[in-house]
């Protein structure tokens, strides 16, 4: 339990950081669940349609902290690969 008036407001700043945290690392999932969906029924238009707002959550994600940015790059660069190759050769 806290004692000191700091560490109450630690307490306090933790939790809203913890939950802002949980927030973002879900959205993030769901993004990427959304995007493993649309390249398993292997439709190239939503798979596109799905690649910009994934792109844009997992750089988010980065940014906070939540993923580091190689795991980042890493999850854009095969979920580009796999929409590329379920585009017809032009």
């Amino acid at each position: 339990m806290a004692n000191t008036i700091s560490s109450i407001k630690r307490g306090r700043i933790e939790a809203r950081r913890t939950e802002f945290n949980q927030q973002n690392k879900t959205r993030l999932r769901h993004q990427i669940r959304i995007m493993r969906k649309a390249l398993a029924a292997k439709d190239p238009k939503s798979a596109l349609e799905a690649l910009a707002s994934t792109f844009s959550v997992i750089d988010r994600a980065a940014r906070a902290g939540i993923i580091k940015s190689n795991t980042a790059g890493r999850y854009k660069s095969r979920m580009h690969a796999r929409v590329k190759a379920m585009q017809p050769a032009a």
